[in-house]
């Protein structure tokens, strides 16, 4: 099945939270909080400006974002769990540095 959100809207996928804690702790799954991060699936074509405009989003597929505890409307669709929720619930984009390929010397 293909969705696609409407207005400023985006469709989010979980990103799987880690089941240890940094000291190699295993957490079972029903102490695990959910991830407040995750990777945006579909986005729509943007909000409306007072005059009409279309104000495209600032965020696009394959974006990994964190967003707040509570945010956006859960959603089952074939079979997958994701979010919906507006770009203004959105803290920010995750941007990971790329890391350069060095050569052994």
């Amino acid at each position: 099945m293909r969705f696609r959100p409407l207005h400023d809207r985006v469709m989010i996928r979980r990103v799987a939270s880690e089941g240890r804690t940094a000291g190699g702790i295993l957490i079972p799954d029903t102490a695990q909080e959910k991830p407040m991060e995750g990777e945006i699936v579909a986005v729509g074509p943007g909000a409306r400006d007072e005059t009409g405009k279309v104000v495209p989003l600032d965020v696009k597929p394959g974006d990994r974002i964190l967003f707040g505890k509570w945010s956006g409307s859960e959603i089952k669709l074939d079979g997958e769990d994701l979010l919906i929720m507006t770009e203004s619930d959105i803290m920010g984009i995750v941007e990971r540095p790329a890391v350069a390929n060095k050569k052994a010397a």
